[in-house]
């Protein structure tokens, strides 16, 4: 046998010790993960221990785990054993019996002083809930002890909104703040999607505007289209603080941008304080900036507060502009999908459904490029601009004029699929027909023989072999991402914004077009985009990748961590029983559940973050397991629960037969509910997280 020395350690490659140490780091988290599910169950269990000793009922066998028994001792009466399935626990006692329910009823077992079945129903009563208690003083705890700590967590503020969903429609922007949704006060950014979700009806939306003084109330209907209902507020807000990549190892600065190609580079940890000498304190007035037009079209100098420099010195890092890169493809210009309230287009009477043919006299598709429409109108702020539209319920061509506001294009990003483009400026949103309308000369498209009337399939991007990590497989963790835009049934999917805005993010990628032609038949042609070769800028961060926003939320003392973990404990079990609520009336999808699978997931992502952020999920693991298991259903603790109650009333114990059958159909049911949940953490999240 070999023993590990110090000066062993010391011989060892310099390249290997990385991964010694990450490999120590993921194991220590994952006994992390294992010894905290592993409290949550042993707490529950001991709730039902405790009590049903102190009412002198002969426990059998205390076990964390189903199946078989991997390890057991005894002492005194009780077998303590771990068992080979990690999803639960079980105290076995002398008179009641999941899987041999007529236990309950057997006249031999009853007889014995020292059977459960022979307790009072109150005490039965006391031992069937003392889990579910002992699960929310241990939420409770877990919360408090979390919160005493202090723990880092995303603020309600928006770092965006989805283009086109209830929240773009009524208003509301990056850098907002929302504070209350209905009765809920919102704390931080995760409160927002559950607010939303677990609701039913209008929903009333509060917050303060970026200004930080002007406040807004709005009411509307949330978006039901997905699996869940939403508002669109959907973005995290970011920092200042260049990224710190930790262990996803993500890039500082995007390949091929211009923030990738500055002359001093960007290092992790570095604020940005200032923009061509003009101090910044959030970054929403940081973006406010950087999508002038004055300044998308020049290089920014940012300054940079760096680590370990003197507190009165700037790093300043120059990056050039960065133009949009095309194709050179202009395609139909779709109708519209969405018009904010109180805008410009609103004012003029643009509907959804409409569709714009000219702009100023130009066609819109093949003078005017659709996917430059809203810098187009962005910069004709406070100038009255001449539209011609199709109505959609009048199929008649009318001619409209208005006067867009001063809304940047390009500043409501299209991320994620079936997400229209937006016009701000005037307030609408709307999609782009996948059909080639025009192809400018001695661009990509008109090299690769692309003709108009020929129709865009799918969009696949593909990573140069060797090349480094880009914001595709960064984002996605993919070489090969494809973004379809018609399949095989004839179904056409709204996505060129999408594959356009993929395109501005991974300017090293190489395009492969899936095309038809006018009589549907199939090619595929090979494309590098290149910049526009005319004054069109993107205006966001040139390629720079900042942290995500987060602020500390922290207990001054042991009185207010105890009241955090009280309030969190209510808001969470609230959560819980309205989440099953929308679940059986249809209004939260099947697919947002998770199984074991996921929750080991996610508890490990939990403890890479730190002992406070999983003892705030193992709070949240603790109140999700008091609420399901007090469930009427048969083998749970809520459904032996129904059947003392009916004793209790009737002063009868339940007939055996149906007891036996009510407990088999439990089981069968909790056995079909574990086996969907592990599908759906398999080939759907699964395969979403791939």
């Amino acid at each position: 046998m070999e023993i590990l020395t110090a000066s062993t350690l010391l011989a060892l490659d310099a390249a290997a010790l990385p991964l010694l140490a990450e490999f120590l780091g993921n194991a220590l988290n994952i006994l992390w993960v294992a010894v905290g599910l592993g409290l949550v169950i042993f707490f529950h269990e001991l709730g039902h221990f405790a009590v049903a000793k102190w009412c002198n009922v002969n426990v059998e066998r205390f076990s964390i785990g189903f199946g078989p028994i991997l390890w057991s001792f005894k002492k005194g009466e009780t077998e303590y054993a771990l068992s080979a399935i990690p999803f639960g626990g079980y105290v076995k006692m002398l008179g009641q019996d999941d899987m041999d329910p007529s236990q309950l009823s057997s006249e031999e077992i009853a007889r014995d002083p020292r059977s459960y079945s022979a307790k009072p129903v109150r005490q039965r009563m006391a031992i069937i809930s003392a889990g579910v208690v002992m699960n929310i003083i241990t939420a409770m705890l877990f919360f408090a002890i979390a919160f005493s700590l202090g723990v880092d967590m995303p603020p309600a503020e928006l770092g965006g909104v989805q283009t086109g969903k209830p929240a773009w429609v009524h208003g509301i922007e990056f850098g907002d703040r929302i504070t209350r949704i209905n009765d809920r006060e919102i704390e931080a950014f995760p409160d927002i999607m559950r607010a939303v979700a677990l609701t039913t009806g209008p929903v009333t939306v509060e917050g303060v505007r970026r200004d930080g003084r002007t406040t807004f109330e709005m009411t509307f209907e949330p978006d039901e289209s997905d699996t869940r209902r939403l508002i669109g507020a959907g973005l995290q807000v970011e920092s200042l603080m260049v990224l710190m990549p930790g262990k996803e190892k993500l890039p500082t600065v995007w390949p091929g941008t211009p923030a990738a190609a500055a002359g001093q580079p960007f290092e992790p940890g570095d604020r940005i304080e200032q923009v061509d000498e003009e101090r910044v304190a959030a970054i929403a007035g940081l973006q406010e900036y950087m999508a002038r037009y004055d300044v998308r079209a020049r290089p920014v100098t940012f300054g940079i507060r760096r680590a370990g420099q003197p507190s009165d010195q700037l790093t300043e890092i120059t990056v050039a502009p960065q133009r949009f890169r095309t194709l050179g493809l202009r395609l139909q210009m779709g109708r519209i999908e969405a018009v904010q309230i109180d805008s410009p287009a609103a004012a003029a009477g643009l509907q959804k459904g409409d569709k714009i043919t000219h702009v100023d006299g130009q066609v819109v598709g093949t003078e005017l490029d659709p996917m430059e429409l809203p810098d187009y109108l962005g910069r004709r702020a406070g100038q009255p601009v001449e539209l011609t539209v199709i109505k959609d319920k009048e199929s008649r061509e009318v001619s409209l004029s208005l006067t867009p506001r001063d809304k940047a294009g390009w500043m409501d990003q299209p991320v994620g699929e079936n997400v229209p483009l937006a016009a701000t400026s005037i307030g609408i949103a709307y999609y782009v027909v996948p059909t080639v309308q025009d192809v400018r000369p001695e661009s990509p498209a008109a090299q690769a023989g692309i003709r108009p009337g020929e129709r865009i399939r799918l969009v696949e991007f593909l990573r140069p072999k060797g090349a480094d990590e880009d914001f595709i497989s960064a984002a996605f963790d993919d070489d090969k991402l494809k973004v379809e835009l018609k399949n095989d049934n004839g179904e056409t999917f709204e996505n060129w914004p999408h594959a356009f805005w993929l395109m501005q993010m991974a300017p090293t990628r190489t395009i492969i077009l899936h095309l038809s032609d006018k009589d549907g038949k199939p090619r595929n042609v090979t494309l590098a985009p290149v910049d526009v070769d005319r004054d069109w800028f993107y205006p966001r961060m040139r390629g720079l990748r900042l942290h995500p926003l987060l602020e500390l939320q922290q207990a001054e003392n042991v009185l207010a961590a105890t009241g955090m973990g009280v309030r969190y404990t209510k808001n969470w079990a609230i959560d819980i029983y309205l989440t099953l609520r929308n679940l059986l009336t249809g209004r939260i999808s099947p697919k947002e559940l998770h199984g074991p699978v996921g929750i080991a997931k996610v508890a490990y992502k939990f403890a890479e973050q730190g002992l406070a952020d999983l003892l705030l999920f193992l709070g949240i693991l603790s109140v999700n397991l008091a609420v399901l298991n007090f469930l009427p259903i048969p083998v749970l603790d809520g459904g032996h629960m129904v059947f003392l109650i009916w004793e209790g009333v009737t002063r009868k114990k339940p007939n055996e037969k149906i007891l036996v059958a009510a407990t088999y159909a439990g089981f069968a049911f909790v056995v079909g509910l574990m086996l969907a949940v592990l599908y759906l953490d398999i080939f759907v999240h699964g395969a979403a997280g791939r």
